[in-house]
């Protein structure tokens, strides 16, 4: 999709972007020889030197000079060219505050594998491992994740970040991560009654009781976040092209659900919905 965009360029807005589509110009390609060009007030050379530009930096992979120059609102057209730099990123806490509240585990996932970390056991590694990536993809990660993970850990995120909040909710889709998931047709079997609350009894039950199941459950929990937001990214990136001449040539397969290590255990969240509730 980048290679169809033009609103990157200064001056260049989504208007005048469709106005080049509509004049047959669909591709930085196709602007060697134009038959004519639709924009009066952008010279055609400033044009073609921007592209040259864009053309240098996407062979170079970097994806920072195209979400600079694209509106946030437009981000989510790096997904074909970058996928493979791409870390879909959600933590768990013990609350909402960083400094008087801590991450408990990490989920980082890539497309093929997934990472996990946990407090007391691997936390420390995230900061190294982060950096194998270019991109994040989050689901209010820009208010929560990445603030709570630098304050929390003493790093600066620089990559690269895509916000499926925002994404989504351009596209109408309010109400959660899990919300959303739940409106685009995405289950959670066996995690239905699991959320943020639940995350945080769960990582107690682990603590104070050592119990590896509660783990278990919390990881498979955090994993699922990571891996649907791929789902969701796909998703919306396809119901976005539809807005464009690009649906049938640029829409993406639905991704395949990677195998998931961890299980959720029904006793644990059984005993720990009862303790929360009271009831049988």
């Amino acid at each position: 999709m980048l290679e169809n965009t033009f609103c990157h360029i200064p001056r260049v807005t989504i208007r005048s972007e469709r106005l080049i589509w509509e004049a047959g110009l669909r591709s930085w390609s196709a602007i060697t020889e134009p038959a004519e060009w639709p924009l009066r007030r952008i010279p055609l050379d400033t044009i073609s030197r921007h592209i040259e530009e864009s053309y240098l930096r996407l062979r170079a992979d970097d994806p920072h000079y195209f979400s600079a120059a694209l509106p946030a609102t437009l981000h989510w057209r790096l997904l074909p060219e970058f996928r493979h730099h791409i870390a879909f990123l959600d933590i768990e806490t013990t609350g909402l505050t960083p400094g008087r509240n801590a991450i408990t585990t990490i989920a980082v996932y890539d497309g093929h594998d997934v990472r996990t970390y946990v407090q007391g056991q691997n936390l420390e590694r995230f900061a190294r491992e982060i950096r194998d990536y270019k991109l994040l993809v989050t689901y209010n990660g820009k208010c929560f994740d990445v603030p709570f993970i630098e304050r929390s850990m003493g790093l600066t995120l620089d990559q690269v970040h895509i916000d499926l909040r925002y994404v989504l909710r351009s596209l109408g889709y309010k109400g959660g991560l899990k919300g959303c998931e739940r409106q685009m047709g995405i289950r959670r079997p066996g995690l239905e009654d699991v959320d943020g609350y639940f995350a945080v009894l769960l990582w107690q039950e682990y603590r104070r009781h050592k119990n590896e199941k509660a783990l278990e459950t919390l990881l498979c929990y955090n994993i699922h976040d990571v891996v649907n937001l791929e789902t969701l990214l796909v998703k919306a990136y396809n119901l976005k092209i539809k807005e464009s001449p690009f649906e049938r040539s640029h829409r993406i397969e639905p991704p395949i659900f990677p195998e998931i290590r961890y299980a959720a255990d029904e006793d644990v969240i059984g005993r720990l919905k009862y303790q929360m509730t009271g009831d049988e």
